[in-house]
C-alpha cells in the first residue's frame, strides 16, 4: 500500500477539503463586505439614513472572513512566518518543526480559546441574544459562534497537518512546497 492510499491520509485529505470549502465560501464574503459597506456609507452620508442591520451584517461577515478562513489560510501556508532558519532546513527537519508547532502552540491555543469561549457562546445561545441596537440583527448568538468555528476548523486542520507532516517526517511523502510572498 502506498502512502497516498492510507486511511490516515484519506482523513487528512477530507479535512483539507472541508476547510478549503469553508475557506472559499468565506472568501466570497469579501464581496459582500465591500458592497455592504459601500451601501451603508451611501445611505448614511448621501441620504441620512441609518442601516444598522446591514452594518451589523457586514460586521458578522467580517468576523466570518477572518475566523472562518483561518484554517484554509493555514492549509495554504498563508500565515505569517519568520523562517530565516526554517527555509534552509531539510524536509524532515521542517516537518518536525511543523509537528512541534502544532502540538506545542496551535492545539493548546485552540483548546484554550475553545474552553474559555464556550460559556460566552453558550450563554448567548441560551438567551438567543439579539442586538442591543434599534433595528439591529437578532442573531448575536450566531456571530459569537464564529469563535467556535475558528477553533473547530483550526483543530481539524491541525490534525490534517500532523498527519501530513508525520508522513513527511517518516520519509513517505515529499515535503510540501512553502510558497513565499
Amino acid at each position: 500500500m502506498s502512502a497516498s492510499n492510507t486511511p490516515l491520509l484519506g482523513i487528512a485529505q477530507a479535512l483539507n477539503a472541508a476547510n478549503a470549502f469553508l475557506g472559499r465560501a468565506c472568501a466570497w464574503l469579501t464581496l459582500f463586505l465591500v458592497i455592504g459597506t459601500a451601501i451603508v456609507v451611501i445611505l448614511r452620508y448621501g441620504f441620512g439614513i441609518g442601516a444598522t442591520a446591514l452594518q451589523e451584517a457586514v460586521m458578522y461577515g467580517h468576523a466570518m472572513v477572518f475566523m472562518g478562513a483561518a484554517a484554509w489560510t493555514l492549509q495554504r501556508g498563508g500565515h505569517v512566518r519568520v523562517d530565516i532558519f526554517y527555509q534552509n532546513f531539510p524536509a524532515r527537519r521542517q516537518a518536525l518543526v511543523e509537528i512541534l508547532g502544532n502540538l506545542l502552540f496551535l492545539l493548546p491555543f485552540c483548546l484554550f480559546l475553545g474552553w474559555n469561549s464556550w460559556d460566552y457562546v453558550s450563554a448567548s445561545w441560551s438567551t438567543l441574544e439579539q442586538s442591543g441596537e434599534s433595528g439591529g440583527l437578532a442573531f448575536v448568538y450566531l456571530q459569537k459562534s464564529i469563535i467556535l468555528v475558528l477553533v473547530i476548523s483550526l483543530v481539524l486542520q491541525s490534525v490534517a497537518e500532523l498527519i501530513r507532516y508525520g508522513y513527511v517526517l517518516a520519509g513517505k511523502l515529499p515535503a510540501p512546497e512553502v510558497k513565499h510572498g
